[in-house]
């Protein structure tokens, strides 16, 4: 029997930030956390920032940024996909 080399990918460190400076509460949602609305807390910068840090394994990632109850896409995301409602989710993919 021939034996077959499985090499597991390693998670990378993935920052995601939004500017928000008047919002009081920003949270990340994506396909990595079924969408869970409250498991992904940002922490705000000085700057008005929210930025968290999620360890990611190789693939593609839909996600949003949840902000004071409304939905609102990364404007720095260059890449998209239209969701079940109509509306597009952001997309991450890592290597």
């Amino acid at each position: 029997m021939a034996k077959t080399s499985t090499k597991k990918q390693k998670a990378k460190k993935i920052e995601f930030s939004l500017l928000a400076p008047s919002a009081e509460e920003v949270f990340l949602a994506g396909d990595f956390n079924q969408w869970d609305l409250s498991s992904h807390p940002l922490k705000r910068d000085k700057n008005g920032r929210w930025k968290i840090s999620l360890n990611l394994g190789p693939g593609r990632y839909e996600y949003r940024f949840w902000v004071d109850g409304e939905w609102r896409n990364d404007p720095s995301c260059c890449d998209v996909a239209e969701n079940p409602f109509g509306t597009l989710n952001c997309l991450k993919r890592v290597e």
